[in-house]
């Protein structure tokens, strides 16, 4: 547990040292309507490589969001009928509990990064007038965290091990998938899916601690 705790501190760490990095060096006004952006030569480099595609890549990743999203409010409910049942937090079951306090800190930071600009998207989204804040993909950490914390519990739910390891086989695949077809699709930059993997792994090896405390691992 306190290895797991020690890589999240560390993988957090190197989330931070990233803004730190891209709001300091490199930073030219490539972006739209002459955004500055960080670490541009890199950024601008990998963008003109893979260019945009709006068309399947989007929308596999627009659409797995809202799967992630329907994932994480169907276990928010869950816990939300056990406290009211149970009448107490401690009575919940401790994983659903755990999933639930770790998708609302998800829910926070997704807000927050959508407030705080640290890079801008290479494109003004359809439908939108004015360029966006892009760092980290927040897109990139809801696949990974909610997408590899189901992936981690599959097996306290689903007692059959073939099912179980379908399951997690089916979480690594479309969270593998979602990171990369989000940078494929053009609209962040290396650095804000690179961003959105360094904080969603802080946060999963914190929730697998968890879950190795109270037994689950």
């Amino acid at each position: 547990m306190k290895k797991k705790l020690s890589l999240s501190v560390l993988f957090f760490a190197l989330f931070i040292a990233l803004i730190a990095v891209v709001s300091t060096v490199d930073v030219a006004a490539i972006g739209p309507e002459g955004t500055k952006i960080g670490l541009s030569h890199l950024n601008q480099a990998v963008h003109e490589a893979l260019g945009e595609n709006m068309g399947f890549l989007y929308s596999f990743t627009k659409y797995l969001g809202y799967l992630a999203i329907l994932l994480a409010v169907c276990v928010l409910g869950v816990c939300a009928v056990q406290f009211i049942q149970r009448r107490s937090l401690q009575k919940v079951d401790k994983a659903i509990l755990g999933l639930a306090v770790l998708y609302v800190a998800v829910g926070v930071l997704y807000v927050l990064f959508e407030k705080v600009v640290i890079n801008y998207r290479p494109m003004i989204m359809p439908g939108e007038t004015a360029p966006e804040a892009s760092f980290p993909s927040t897109h990139t950490m809801l696949f990974c965290t909610i997408l590899g914390s189901a992936a981690m519990v599959s097996g306290r739910y689903l007692k059959d091990e073939r099912k179980a390891l379908l399951v997690k086989v089916a979480c690594g695949v479309l969270l593998i998938l979602g990171v990369a077809f989000r940078l494929g699709s053009g609209v962040h930059w290396l650095t804000d899916i690179c961003g959105g993997v360094l904080i969603s792994s802080a946060l999963l090896l914190a929730f697998s601690a968890y879950l190795e405390k109270i037994g689950e691992q």
